[in-house]
């Protein structure tokens, strides 16, 4: 049946086939077939793709060479340098997505050459619309000159210095998409991208690293292991996540956040400034996420301030779903504002809620609050209440567990246990 297709047809189909192992195949079947292996506009190299090491360097090179308009190259077998900078060079113009795994295990096989000198080959695909580099070592600035058409940029797994990272963001200045993840060796880091609409920052350690990041247009951004944190006030933020799972986090300043929807709080130990600022910021937000376990400016790690649940969901009126931490949740449980309860409170939009309870201590505070937002959230759909590490060999822990099964039996539509 394939025999009686027309060559036009056959190069569509074939050119959906991107794996090195397949690609190879189809030029095995038929003269026909193998003709049409040059127009296939994707190639994928895995890193396991050859018995070989020492050949891989090779095959790569005749099977790149054989293709007439290159559009993207996923390479995760080791490969020169040299090599690169010829498929590079014979794609450069019709070159769109390039993805290279650039790690250690990849130098062993040919010698001494640098990951800074593949790096700076990179920038012959000057056409390039989205690059992806795993592993690589971004201690001096690549030698790139401007991507232009670049509109996604990733790195993952990388060593950094400041003014590399900073040369690098420069060299494209048209993103719209920037993700630098499990990256470390930055201290100050500073985004300033006009057309930058999402953003994700994962980086490793302790240390106090401090980010700006400036775009009128950004609208999602994910960021993790930064001490300070600043956003331009002109911006169009709709999804925050904010996370510090080592150290501590002292400052954040995003101003007034209108547009946004999605609020993520994560980490060890913040500033309590750090969490009452943005949370007053982001009065109209609908999804709410706080996973903090302490608070505190110092090394000594403190227990979370009372919270007002009333002046909470009254500063908070758009909130449909909240998902709070154990060590969150009893700072919501100590002040018991509920006793002074305006008679016209409502908790207006709230629809799932997720609790998490770690220990039994105040247990009848915690108690009245579930209680509460069953009674007074007019939408609720749905509350999971997560009991998790819990000390069984507190005398409390048993009773009060006992409670929360009640509370969930006169509930059991809306009230689930895990």
């Amino acid at each position: 049946m394939m025999d009686m297709m027309p060559d036009a047809i056959i190069q569509q189909i074939l050119s959906h086939i991107s794996h090195a192992r397949d690609v190879a195949s189809c030029s095995c079947v038929s003269k026909r077939w193998k003709d049409c292996i040059p127009y296939s506009p994707s190639l994928y190299f895995p890193r396991n793709a050859f018995h070989s090491v020492s050949d891989a360097d090779a095959i790569i090179c005749r099977i790149v060479s054989i293709v007439m308009r290159l559009e993207e190259l996923v390479v995760y077998c080791p490969f020169s340098t040299s090599s690169l900078a010829s498929w590079i060079s014979l794609h450069n113009r019709s070159l769109r997505i390039l993805e290279l795994r650039m790690d250690n295990a990849v130098d062993k096989f040919f010698g001494s050459e640098g990951n800074g000198d593949r790096v700076d080959c990179i920038g012959a695909a000057h056409n390039l619309e989205a690059l992806k580099l795993w592993g690589v070592s971004l201690t001096r600035s690549p030698n790139w000159g401007v991507f232009k058409r670049l509109r996604t940029l990733a790195i993952i797994g990388a060593a950094l210095c400041d003014d590399a990272v900073k040369d690098t963001i420069k060299a494209c200045p048209n993103l719209t998409d920037l993700a630098l993840l499990s990256c470390d060796g930055v201290t100050t880091l500073s985004i300033e991208l006009e057309w930058l609409e999402r953003c994700r920052l994962d980086f490793l350690g302790p240390g106090n690293c401090s980010l700006s990041v400036s775009s009128m247009r950004l609208q999602v951004l994910e960021i993790q292991g930064f001490s300070w944190v600043r956003v331009n006030k002109n911006h169009k933020l709709r999804s925050l996540c904010i996370s510090k799972n080592t150290g501590r986090l002292y400052g954040v300043d995003t101003g007034k956040l209108v547009d946004l929807e999605h609020l993520s709080l994560r980490g060890v130990q913040w500033s309590w400034n750090a969490i009452s600022s943005i949370l007053q910021c982001a009065s109209d937000v609908k999804h709410l996420v706080m996973k903090i376990e302490f608070c505190g400016d110092f090394e000594t790690l403190q227990p979370f301030p009372e919270i007002d649940l009333v002046e909470f969901f009254n500063n908070h009126p758009k909130l449909k779903t909240l998902e709070i931490h154990g060590a969150m949740f009893a700072a919501l449980c100590q002040k018991n504002s509920l006793k002074k309860l305006d008679s016209n409170f409502v908790i207006p939009n709230l629809e799932e809620v997720l609790v998490t309870v770690r220990s039994p201590l105040n247990a009848e505070q915690k108690l009245n609050t579930l209680e509460s937002l069953v009674d007074f959230s007019v939408k609720l759909r749905k509350m999971v209440i997560r009991i998790s590490q819990m000390k069984n060999c507190h005398e409390t822990a048993d009773d009060f567990f006992e409670e929360i099964c009640r509370f969930k039996q006169l509930n059991n539509d809306i009230v689930h246990i895990e």
